[in-house]
């Protein structure tokens, strides 16, 4: 890059910029499309009790299904997905993982057991992998970027909208379809997998409408307008045949013995971990899950290293980037738990109904998470503007002001108390999402927002999701309660803590320095 165009985009990206109007209702697009992807994913957690008891299943088997068989695909899917979105369509992209979830939502409704489930949850987890890198790549491109955050944090919205109105509407659907219904329902249907089947068609339909959206310009918010690459799905493809197993070993072995070696001896150590964990919790299908998503990500990112150098560099090298991530992880996993088990806590300890439990924690949950990230994204955008590292005090705030609720929560046998605190716990760990999210995009070149946002998701899903749920659902099913099992996912708060502390410090000089770091890894900026 010349001194000429850098000046241009530092111009461009501290300039007053007026947002167009289409960038507005682009984003209320893409904010439907979140809450019908937390629908989607986070139903699970209203039918929890009536699959149980239907499938004959355990709290373990029902947190693999909700996090681990979701989370590791939605995860290791992410990461070629995330390289489509940073070298094709992302509109088209977005649409074709609206029409795969939704498709696998409904089949979800079809499942006669727990194997036929968890194919369906990996379907549900493989589509909605398009849709945070298209998102969060195109609104980067549609918001300048000094209201990325408060952007970003709109979009993250859907994610609280859509899992509280998942327990409303969840809740609703199984009582009356089981009142309706006590024997012989259409198609042998039990409440659980109606609720499933309705849910999931109206996303078939909004894909129609998602196809309609205008691609923009690669870069433009910045002054560094990207050309499309000739051929954007060979990158596609070599991620994708670098992070699923067994092509990893093909991928290693294209660098030589060496690399093979590497690879060959993390899959040793990967596997040991993932088997001895097995054996401790007496759950293979756990461990085989994350042994195969970690070792598939070290697969992936020792060939991202050697395939693209700036991109590793400045992600993966750069600890600023993985202590935020890391540190928002920990916010991700005390959530992801204490909004999967809150309904089956307030059914199974407090005896409140399904659709009881669904109004008083779905309805508030969702103005809650609604407020809590977008009042923490506008924060988290006046913080950066007084502190390059601002934006990392609201992730911090996020983590530790939600801990006493969740404490409370999973100790009280006063639902009216259980309410109030889920609704605080959710409003205060929410607020979290846009400060970290915006954080990571400014890290990073505009190519690579999508991989930036794949690498962000995995700190979300194979740290967060894929093991936050499964851990309060193992200890409840070790020990025999619940509340111990919720009272567990506090151990994130130190570590988080001290993953954001590192974070904090280190920011500042990480985006000062992103240019000169790129080109160094041999970026063409010119």
């Amino acid at each position: 890059m010349t001194e000429v165009t850098a000046d241009r985009a530092d111009a461009s990206a501290t300039a007053p910029q007026k947002v167009p109007a289409y960038s507005w209702y682009a984003l209320g697009v893409l904010v439907v499309i979140y809450v019908l992807n937390f629908i989607d994913r986070n139903i699970l957690s209203i039918l929890a009790e009536d699959i149980k008891a239907d499938l004959g299943l355990g709290d373990d088997q029902i947190g693999f299904l909700y996090g681990t068989a979701f989370g590791v695909f939605y995860a290791l899917f992410g990461i070629p997905l995330g390289k489509l979105a940073d070298s094709w369509h992302r509109v088209r992209l977005m649409t074709t993982g609206l029409a795969v979830w939704s498709a696998f939502t409904v089949l979800s409704g079809f499942a006669k057991n727990f194997a036929t489930l968890s194919v369906a949850r990996i379907g549900v987890g493989v589509g909605e992998a398009t849709a945070s890198p298209s998102a969060y790549s195109l609104i980067s491109d549609w918001f300048p970027k000094k209201m990325r955050a408060t952007a970003l944090a709109i979009y993250s919205s859907g994610l609280y909208i859509g899992g509280g109105v998942s327990l409303l509407i969840g809740g609703e659907i199984v009582e009356r379809w089981n009142e309706a219904f006590p024997t012989d329902a259409p198609f042998g249907l039990a409440g659980w997998q109606a609720a499933f089947i309705i849910v999931g068609l109206p996303g078939l339909l909004l894909a129609c409408i998602v196809f309609t959206l205008r691609e923009p310009l690669r870069g433009e918010s910045e002054g560094l307008v990207t050309p499309p690459p000739v051929d954007p799905f060979r990158g596609f493809v070599r991620e994708l045949l670098a992070v699923i197993p067994p092509f990893t070993l093909i991928g290693a072995l294209s660098a030589g013995t060496r690399g093979l070696i590497i690879n060959l001896a993390g899959l040793l150590v990967i596997g040991g971990v993932a088997y001895a964990m097995s054996v401790l919790t007496a759950n293979v299908q756990q461990w085989v899950a994350i042994g195969v998503g970690y070792y598939a990500i070290f697969s992936w990112v020792t060939t991202l290293k050697r395939r693209d150098g700036a991109a590793f560099r400045l992600i993966w090298g750069t600890p600023a980037f993985l202590t935020t991530v890391l540190g928002y992880s920990m916010v991700a996993f005390m959530s992801y738990a204490a909004s999967f088990w809150a309904a089956p806590y307030a059914i199974r300890i407090l005896e409140e109904a399904p659709s009881t439990a669904g109004w008083w924690i779905g309805g508030p949950g969702a103005v809650a998470g609604f407020l809590g990230v977008i009042a923490g994204g506008r924060i988290a955008d006046w913080l950066r503007e007084r502190n390059p590292a601002g934006r990392l005090l609201m992730v911090a705030f996020g983590l530790v002001a939600a801990a006493p609720f969740l404490f409370v929560m999973f100790t009280t046998q006063d639902p009216v108390v259980f309410y109030i605190c889920a609704f605080l716990q959710s409003l205060f760990g929410s607020s979290a999402l846009g400060g970290a999210a915006a954080t990571t995009q400014d890290l990073v070149l505009p190519r690579m927002r999508g991989t930036a946002t794949a690498t962000f998701f995995l700190g979300t899903t194979l740290v967060g999701l894929a093991l936050g749920p499964y851990m309060a659902g193992q200890v409840s099913a070790m020990t025999g309660s619940l509340s111990t099992g919720g009272l567990s996912l506090l151990v994130a708060v130190p570590i988080g803590l001290v993953m954001l502390a590192i974070a904090y410090r280190t920011v500042p000089a990480a985006e000062a320095t992103l240019i000169e770091r790129a080109r160094a890894a041999g970026e063409p900026l010119d």
